[in-house]
């Protein structure tokens, strides 16, 4: 049975952890998956197993979880079938300082800027804290995103827990909450950008450099390869963004 660890490591949506169960606390995290873009109307959810694994708790608790969101109608769930997000729009919701909309009105060049300086310096700040146990989430997380393959959404869960993984490490709440809202910026040219070929593994080939320079602790290391990370999604995203027919870019 694993552990429900990630009770404590929720980014709130609009109210405090405080007694939360972690079932109630799965149910928040999808919820921000769905609210960021990342999960979409007509997504069909990996399974509860592969949501366990990622998630680090039960499957009695992920059930659970997806009942929650059933009730609320935020996802369908079918006898046989596996559950999918409803046709619904939560990008008014805060994941964590502000809403997916509200990061969305910058530019990509002030997010990439944003990123390069907060992002490094929080990533700087987790070398030196970060604890053996971390690690090995890290290197679960990397099988389950070898395991995801070129399958772009279950790919991009893996990714996000990879980050708040090491964001959390640094132990400043303010910066990982700013970080996290970076991180969801523009989340369906991300979906376009990981879904090109290779994209999956040119991502996974990165954190893997990442976790090996996590476990030498080696700071320079670590901010070096976060940096070309952050480069490739900057420079992905733009290509993503660039593609996307004129009338949706005058939209957004």
């Amino acid at each position: 049975m694993k552990t429900d660890g990630i009770l404590n490591q929720v980014p709130t949506i609009g109210r405090a952890l405080v007694r939360q169960t972690a079932r109630d606390a799965v149910a928040d995290k999808l919820t921000t998956l769905i609210a960021m873009g990342m999960l979409r109307p007509g997504d069909e959810l990996p399974s509860e197993r592969e949501l366990a694994h990622v998630l680090n708790v039960s499957r009695e608790t992920v059930r659970g979880a997806i009942q929650n969101l059933a009730a609320k109608g935020f996802v369908e769930v079918s006898q046989g079938s596996r559950s999918r997000v409803a046709d619904v729009d939560l990008s008014h919701l805060p994941v964590t300082i502000a809403a997916p909309s509200a990061i969305d009105r910058y530019d990509l060049e002030a997010v990439h800027g944003a990123r390069m300086l907060v992002e490094l310096d929080v990533v700087r700040q987790a070398v030196a804290r970060i604890g053996e146990d971390t690690i090995a989430k890290l290197e679960t997380l990397l099988e389950a995103q070898q395991a995801a393959g070129s399958d772009t959404m279950r790919f991009l869960i893996c990714d996000r827990e990879f980050h708040l993984e090491i964001y959390r490490a640094a132990g400043n709440p303010l910066l990982i909450d700013f970080v996290i809202d970076l991180y969801g910026y523009l989340m369906d040219q991300r979906r376009q950008a990981m879904a090109r070929s290779g994209a999956t593994a040119d991502s996974y080939a990165d954190h893997v450099e990442i976790v090996e320079a996590l476990k030498r602790r080696d700071e320079v290391a670590v901010v070096e390869a976060f940096r070309r990370h952050l480069t490739r999604i900057y420079e992905t995203t733009q290509d993503a963004a660039a593609r996307r027919p004129a009338f949706l870019r005058e939209k957004a």
